[in-house]
């Protein structure tokens, strides 16, 4: 049997079985992560998950941690996954290409690179 939805109506393959569609019944889980975070949030508490899905299982409202962490993600509440932030001043380990150019630099003023590499190790035992 094939079935067809046109509009607000079920139309199946046999003739005269057209009817209308059943309503939607249930409750927006989604709408109601956002109204018990916004809640919380008013009240000056931090949304935590736990904290939620307890709130809506009071109000029989079955949800999982992380249906309700992509809500709170989505409404800007939960930080994303990102980049770990680098410290002031500090770099990552990657060799960008203005160093390499600043150590070519560096190559050419000491007339070669052993003479440069002899020069660097010199100043990490003074360093240390």
């Amino acid at each position: 049997m094939y079935v067809y939805i046109m509009s607000d109506f079920m139309v199946s393959n046999f003739p005269g079985a057209i009817e209308p569609m059943a309503e939607k019944k249930g409750v927006n889980k989604s709408e109601e992560i956002r109204k018990v975070a916004k809640s919380m949030q008013d009240k000056g508490e931090k949304p935590r998950p736990v904290v939620i899905i307890a709130a809506l299982k009071k109000q029989g409202i079955v949800v999982s941690s992380p249906q309700v962490s992509m809500v709170l993600k989505r409404m800007g509440l939960r930080p994303s996954r990102g980049r770990k932030a680098v410290a002031a001043g500090g770099r990552s380990g990657a060799i960008s290409v203005e160093d390499l150019l600043a150590a070519k630099k560096l190559v050419n003023h000491f007339g070669g690179t052993a003479r440069a590499l002899a020069a660097l190790e010199a100043l990490q035992k003074f360093e240390s």
